[in-house]
């Protein structure tokens, strides 16, 4: 049980530091859930989410995109060049 409690109190002071970040609390959590709670990967996902976003990109294929790539910048762009 202290475990279980500490692995949360992890996951809050994560979601925190992205949420301070300026990240939107829905993304956060979804990011946070895809990733397995990992906030390293989580954050990567966000800040390339929000970066292709502000370049146009619809937020449902960018979303797609990244998990199909890895989260790797140069492929999930040329995925999203190429639909």
């Amino acid at each position: 049980p202290g475990c279980l409690l500490l692995q949360f109190l992890s996951y809050l002071r994560a979601c925190d530091r992205l949420l301070k970040q300026g990240y939107e609390e829905g993304q956060v959590e979804e990011a946070m859930e895809m990733f397995q709670y990992s906030e390293k990967k989580a954050a990567e996902f966000l800040h390339l989410l929000a970066q292709f976003n502000d370049m146009g990109f619809q937020q449902n294929e960018i979303k797609e995109v990244l998990l199909l790539c890895g989260n790797q910048r140069e492929k999930a762009l040329e995925e999203l060049v190429m639909k």
